[in-house]
């Protein structure tokens, strides 16, 4: 495959998780990357561990939830390296809470981050990539919601759901842009977290992936990446599964 040599990508929730996964194999492949999350801290450090250090990656403090945030981080992208090729849409929330004890603020935050934080990331790279007639946008869903259901993330799952929805009708607004929108299905992906959840708790998650291990942000990287890439001209509006074969079995 060509590589990313001067092309920009932005990752939202690029500070640590999946999202810091995805920038590691795009500034791999000779991307720059814009690393935006609401941590500010985090971001840095981030930034700064990448390959090229500060020349090649940007930290950007981003609240998704804000257009005014969100319109910044992409002018920021645009007054460092003067384009935007790529969008990794990943900032996200997952709380658990079983579905009695749902309230109000709860949807509505988890659909903020999750959902309308995806729309926003989208309307602001647009213009720059329809600019330049070449665009990669790549959301990260989840198996939980449009493939399977978890008790206690009723409304997580409603809000990844709700992130194809988006995508199927945005790739068709700019397929003659030179634009793609796809999505990345992560299952169970090793997180900080996951080190602080009882033994059993881990067992349990193990035994539902036929693989036996679970994935590492990395792992969503890399099927980003081909997303993101020239070679995946072709494909538009499609999801890419990265579970260990969790969703297989009967």
């Amino acid at each position: 495959m060509q590589t990313l040599d001067g092309q920009v990508a932005i990752v939202t929730g690029g500070a640590n998780g999946i999202g810091f996964g995805i920038a590691k194999v795009l500034r791999s492949e000779g991307a720059d990357v814009v690393l935006a999350d609401v941590d500010a801290a985090a971001a840095a450090s981030a930034a700064a561990s990448l390959p090229g250090g500060d020349q090649h990656a940007l930290a950007v403090t981003t609240d998704v939830t804000s257009r005014s945030s969100v319109e910044h981080m992409a002018a920021e992208a645009v007054s460092r390296w003067g384009r935007i090729d790529i969008l990794a849409a990943n900032a996200g929330v997952y709380p658990a809470i079983p579905l009695l004890d749902v309230t109000s603020d709860d949807w509505d935050r988890a659909m903020d981050i999750n959902a309308r934080g995806v729309l926003f990331a989208i309307q602001a790279c647009l213009p720059q990539m329809s600019l330049r007639g070449y665009g990669r946008i790549v959301l990260t869903s989840s198996i939980t919601g449009p493939l399977v259901g978890l008790p206690s993330y009723g409304h997580y799952g409603a809000t990844k759901a709700a992130m194809l929805g988006l995508m199927r009708s945005a790739a068709l607004e700019v397929v003659h842009d030179g634009i793609t929108v796809n999505a990345v299905l992560p299952g169970n992906i090793r997180s900080a977290g996951f080190e602080l959840q009882a033994p059993e708790h881990k067992v349990a998650m193990l035994a539902h992936i036929p693989m036996g291990v679970l994935g590492e942000p990395e792992d969503v990287g890399w099927a980003v990446r081909y997303l993101a890439s020239p070679e995946a001209r072709f494909v538009t509006g499609q999801t890419l599964i990265i579970d260990g074969g969790q969703v297989l079995p009967e």
